[in-house]
């Protein structure tokens, strides 16, 4: 089975579906077509300019230049993970959970998959070990904000359950041990239902990729149980580690609750703006 490639021709026919999209947005005033058109614009550009950067990277195999560019990935998904709740920590409290969690989790699976499953040579192969960050480094991210965004709302909304528990003598790890297992079941439940859904619902975008690229779908099969378990592991331990670092952030050595520690995020997060672009398309909805 040979391997299809894709010509600008071919691209540009896939694309007539978003001027589908275009024309619906003008015929009922939607005010889509703008940001459709933007938004594809920066993703092509952003995609291009990423492939012709891994072409150059894997030719090299420089080990000095995959560090380079994993610590890049690793610090821009802290990032995200920082900034995707509303309640800061104080002294870029967010930022440092974020980045310990995230490169924590990537660091690990990613070495044990090269080490044990896959096996390249030599092991740290840029072909293998930057695609792997890159899955790894999605489901981490979507883990970690969801867990630290968790711990930060719900301690402030129970502050006063947590506070009389305290006050009783209970640990301040007894006290907010329920509220560490919820942190961890929210950031699971992603790839939790992403492992549920996989192949009687949806095939993965990787088998699916994989496919299309000539390998043999018992194979391509493999690939994905193998990657789902580990972002499935790397989940559990971003999730967990992001919510024990948010908490002990909020304590002393008194065992007090610190939400002096804890300040409203003075820019607005994705969510938030995501949901002001949503009530003003409904606006226009209405007119």
């Amino acid at each position: 089975m040979t391997t299809v490639s894709l010509s600008p021709l071919d691209l540009g026919a896939a694309g007539l579906l978003l001027a589908v999209e275009a024309g619906l947005s003008l015929v009922c005033n939607l005010g889509l077509h703008r940001l459709v058109l933007i938004a594809v614009t920066r993703m092509v550009i952003q995609l291009l300019l990423i492939g012709y950067v891994l072409r150059l990277i894997f030719s090299l195999a420089s080990p000095a230049l995959l560090l380079l560019a994993i610590g890049l990935m690793t610090l821009v998904a802290a990032r995200e993970v920082a900034a995707r709740s509303e309640r800061q920590l104080r002294r870029q409290g967010n930022l440092m959970v974020g980045l310990a969690s995230v490169t924590s989790a990537t660091v690990t699976t990613t070495l044990l998959a090269l080490t044990t499953a896959i096996r390249p040579h030599p092991w740290w192969s840029p072909q293998y070990a930057i695609p792997l960050v890159g899955i790894v480094l999605g489901s981490v991210l979507n883990a970690a904000s969801l867990s630290l965004d968790h711990v930060l709302e719900t301690v402030t909304r129970d502050r006063v359950a947590i506070e009389t528990q305290l006050a009783l003598g209970v640990g301040y790890r007894q006290a907010t041990g329920p509220l560490l297992r919820a942190a961890l079941r929210r950031g699971m439940l992603p790839i939790v239902n992403q492992m549920s859904a996989a192949g009687l619902i949806t095939l993965p975008g990787i088998m699916t990729g994989q496919i299309l690229a000539g390998l043999d779908p018992v194979q391509a099969v493999k690939y994905q149980i193998l990657l789902m378990l580990l972002l499935a592991g790397s989940s559990v331990f971003a999730s967990g580690l992001t919510a024990m670092l948010a908490l002990r952030r909020l304590t002393d050595g008194r065992q007090r609750l610190r939400l002096d520690r804890l300040i409203l995020a003075t820019a607005p997060t994705v969510a938030t703006a995501i949901a002001s672009m949503r009530a003003d398309w409904r606006r226009r909805l209405q007119r």
